[in-house]
């Protein structure tokens, strides 16, 4: 569910310019009132960049400073750029443009096509898989599913990139790029691919742009035609723009700058496809005078969810980690994340199953919770374990609402009604738009209650649910409404894509959850293998696998449940471990943050000996101490020995603690000394959260220096090993 459905669904229109600017931050109106020059805004996740740029929109379409047919906003999905419609509505900017990047530039083309080419335009294929195999048969290159899958991710990437087939093999290396086969073949494929196009005069969505931008470059007079059209220009997920739509921006732009851009760089997870947060890191270096604002109040998710979300990031390494948002929830507090093992996957989905039935039981609605993983094969075994469990759900990147069939038969069903329901025998004891609507779509298949089991036929009715709880809402925010009134609201929906909210489980990869929001989200499959995908060799594709998981924890609301499983199928190895990126952010766990990424400063390292083994503590790097919660930087010593914040969640062992308690009394005791010279509470605390189990890691901790190591590390690596300690054993 996003924002926009989240929030009252059909709010009253400001009344004013001033209007549109009650309730924002002082960040987001800062956003808003800056409707000249060059924008940057850096919004970090649930902060409420979307809010912040269509009010900006209409605030200048309000004060009568932008004409709405002058403003293109684009964005990368039609549900985000359907989306942006639907606010700008309810915000009184009718008129704008809010499109994705292929569909303005499509429509362009279509426009411009007879004057710059001639002719009639070549027919856009939807999907290009065919046509590569054709070019594969062509080339005598048998392909099987996965590289005719991958072959065609490499043509895209080629095109999005500007690589024409003579350079692919070089680009690629350059790239460090996975290819499916030795690249000069694939440039044989990209070849033939493009010369069976060119025979069957059609194009696919990559030449879209492609054209679009040859164009604007090679007919001046048409570039300035649509540069008079459009004056201001509004880029969302800027971090994802690929080289061809920054080409194509620019060239939109010509030498302007009422330009704004919104992204964030920690949520890049789209560099497979040729996206790059460059432009928008340098963005001020190519725009000097820029106004730039970051967003970092986020009023989605609970301090304890935005805990582990800086927790992640604050681990990361490499450019976009350099510039990280640090999150500050503006909720109250909520629960702590769930971590939890299971055997295997078939287990993993059953036992989340259990819990989302026991939660839509406890009154939690199905569309507000969802279960994310990270490749779409790991949706049939959820899709199981749902339906086992009676649980209605719905997979993310289905057929669009408006689209679907029943939904379409709906809507001609409340239109017949509107024009002829004086005669229609069901609407004679309908006194209200409601009833009215219940009434009719009874007849396609709606009923108060909800059909037993999952399905195609809940599917159905879940849709016509959609529309009848729709219908409530309308009439209570606009009293009096007709069914002629629901309709042209539909009407404008469908236009906008902007969808009812379908009761079910989300369903959803890591990439399509990307914008959407549900206040309980379980993220499966967290195990290393999977997370980071096995495939992810260089820091760079490591990195961006953190950054897939850190958009999987800023979906979640308020509850949030983390699981992995320690063998894929029942009786398997058990040889999985958890994901390294929740090393000492999960109970029981210790970080691995330092450990990786840059060599250590010069320093010198001691030996010593525990017990009469001879141990070398790991170098410690020369970095700012931070939480292994949240991520901030420690100044207090006290929390510098936890290695956490103060009021930040514990994972401590309260059951080492006090044995280790107990132990020091006795170690004070004998030795005549207060019981902190042995350890500090803190030391001792820090040492019942990590649960070392070799002398490296104990000597890690602070507190524990080589003389106290020497000194009392046999008996308390034994104690955290659940062993009696074996005596004083006095070194000094």
């Amino acid at each position: 569910m996003t924002a926009a459905t989240h929030s009252t669904l059909f709010p009253r229109v400001p009344d004013s310019a001033d209007a549109v600017l009650e309730g924002l931050d002082p960040e987001q109106r800062e956003v808003a009132t800056a409707l000249h020059g060059p924008v940057c805004v850096l919004a970090g996740a649930g902060t409420g960049k979307t809010r912040a740029i269509t009010h900006r929109i209409a605030y200048g379409v309000r004060a009568g400073v932008l004409q709405p047919s002058s403003v293109l906003a684009v964005t990368f999905t039609n549900r985000a750029a359907g989306e942006m419609r639907g606010r700008l509505r309810q915000l009184g900017a009718v008129g704008v443009q809010a499109r994705t990047f292929h569909s303005a530039a499509l429509r362009q083309l279509q426009f411009f096509w007879p004057k710059a080419i001639g002719g009639s335009m070549p027919r856009l294929v939807d999907r290009k898989v065919q046509l590569v195999a054709d070019a594969a048969a062509a080339c005598r290159i048998r392909l099987d599913r996965g590289e005719l899958r991958d072959t065609t991710a490499e043509i895209e990437w080629s095109k999005v990139t500007q690589t024409v087939p003579a350079d692919y093999a070089v680009a690629a290396a350059k790239a460090g790029r996975e290819t499916p086969r030795d690249p000069a073949e694939i440039a044989q494929l990209y070849a033939a691919y493009e010369n069976l196009k060119r025979d069957r005069a059609v194009i696919d969505f990559e030449d879209v742009l492609l054209l679009t931008v040859a164009v604007l470059q090679d007919r001046h007079d048409i570039a300035d035609q649509v540069r008079a059209q459009y004056q201001h220009f509004v880029v969302d997920e800027y971090q994802d723009v690929s080289p061809l739509q920054q080409r194509l921006l620019e060239l939109w732009l010509g030498d302007r700058n009422n330009l704004c851009v919104v992204g964030d760089a920690s949520q890049t997870i789209y560099s497979f496809t040729g996206a790059t947060p460059d432009h928008l890191l340098d963005f001020r270096t190519h725009h000097p005078g820029a106004t730039v604002v970051k967003l970092v109040r986020d009023y989605r998710s609970t301090p304890q969810v935005v805990h582990l979300a800086n927790g992640l990031l604050a681990q990361a390494r490499g450019r976009a980690a350099d510039h990280r948002l640090e999150l500050i929830s503006q909720r109250p507090p909520g629960p702590e994340p769930l971590y939890t093992e299971y055997t295997d996957e078939p287990a993993e989905a059953e036992g989340a199953a259990r819990r989302i039935r026991d939660l839509i039981g406890a009154g939690v609605p199905a569309s507000e919770i969802a279960v994310l993983f990270r490749t779409n094969s790991q949706s049939e075994t959820y899709e199981q374990a749902l339906a086992d469990a009676g649980v209605p759900y719905q997979l993310r990147g289905a057929e669009r609402f408006f689209d679907r069939p029943e939904v379409r038969k709906a809507g001609i069903a409340l239109r017949g009604a509107a024009r002829f329901g004086g005669n229609d025998v069901l609407l004679d004891d309908a006194v209200d738009l409601p009833s009215q609507v219940r009434a009719v779509l009874s007849g396609e298949g709606w009923t108060a209650q909800p059909p037993a089991g999952s399905g195609a036929v809940r599917e159905r009715w879940e849709s016509l649910a959609a529309l009848v709880n729709l219908a409530h809402d309308f009439a209570s925010a606009k009293p009096g409404a007709t069914l002629s009134d629901l309709v042209a609201e539909l009407d404008e929906r469908a236009s906008a894509q902007h969808a009812p909210t379908v009761q079910g489980v989300t369903l959803a990869s890591l990439h399509s959850a990307k914008g959407l929001e549900w206040d309980v989200v379980f993220l499966v499959g967290v195990a290393e293998g999977m997370m980071p995908i096995t495939y992810a060799k260089t820091d760079e594709q490591v990195e961006e696998e953190r950054r897939l998981l850190y958009v999987g924890v800023t979906r979640a609301r308020a509850h949030l449940h983390v699981s992995w499983a320690l063998s894929r199928s029942p009786g398997g190895r058990p040889n999985r471990r958890p994901s390294r990126f929740l090393d000492g952010l999960r109970p029981g766990s210790t970080t691995t943050a330092g450990r990786t990424g840059p060599g250590a400063a010069g320093g010198i390292e001691r030996g010593f000996t525990v017990g009469g083994q001879a141990t070398v503590p790991r170098r410690r790097h020369r970095t700012p101490a931070r939480c292994r919660v949240c991520g901030r930087t420690l100044t207090d010593a006290g929390e510098m020995k936890l290695m956490r914040c103060e009021d930040c969640p514990s994972d401590m062992d309260e059951g080492l603690y006090e044995r280790l308690r107990e132990w020091r009394g006795v170690q004070a005791s004998s030795s005549g000394q207060p019981a902190f010279c042995v350890f500090t509470d803190k030391t001792l605390m820090a040492i019942a959260e990590a649960a070392p189990d070799e002398p490296g890691d104990l000597a890690r901790i602070p507190g524990v220096g080589a003389r106290k190591l020497s000194r009392y590390g046999a008996d308390v690596l034994a104690i955290c090993a659940g062993r009696e300690p074996g005596g004083d054993d006095d070194g000094d």
